[in-house]
């Protein structure tokens, strides 16, 4: 592996930004060993939102599965990613339906259809991630008041049956 003090500031961008659509790539119950393999192994997984951090991957992994098994997704929104030599930020709407207890400290009970504006703050080290911070805004999907995101021409959006 090359190391970074060898690459150019754009090589180091390109480098987290590809650890980043790896991560998010392989954050399924199938790929999630993938996911996981691209953190350090001093990691940092945090979501203050829900009071949570956690220091190792195996733990992590645990989260993700428990995660996985609590939603159903209906859409996701990509509104922003861009990176620089150390910090990766992705930034999208997640609309789900809760659907079992898995997301540990969430505000809505089981059965509740959720927007969640969430920010992602990945810090990266030698092509790697070692902190991954989730900023999580929980809204309920049908308050119109509250899901009320300006969403750029160029999202991306995806929408599941």
């Amino acid at each position: 592996m090359t190391s970074s003090s060898e690459l150019t500031r754009d090589e180091l961008i390109a480098r987290n930004l590809a650890a980043v659509e790896s991560h998010f790539h392989n954050e399924t119950p199938e790929t999630i060993d993938l996911a996981i393999a691209g953190y350090t192994d001093d990691i940092v997984w945090e979501v203050p939102a829900r009071g949570l951090v956690l220091r190792d991957r195996e733990d992590v992994k645990q989260e993700y599965l428990r995660i996985f098994g609590s939603m159903t997704i209906h859409k996701i929104t990509n509104l922003y990613r861009f990176a620089t030599e150390e910090w990766v930020f992705d930034d999208s709407i997640f609309e789900w339906t809760i659907t079992d207890d898995g997301f540990r400290n969430c505000p809505y009970p089981v059965g509740t259809r959720v927007s969640i504006r969430l920010l992602h703050a990945f810090q990266c080290r030698d092509g790697k991630i070692c902190r991954e911070n989730g900023y999580e805004i929980w809204r309920r999907a049908d308050d119109k008041d509250r899901v009320n995101d300006d969403v750029p021409a160029g999202a991306h959006v995806e929408i599941f049956s």
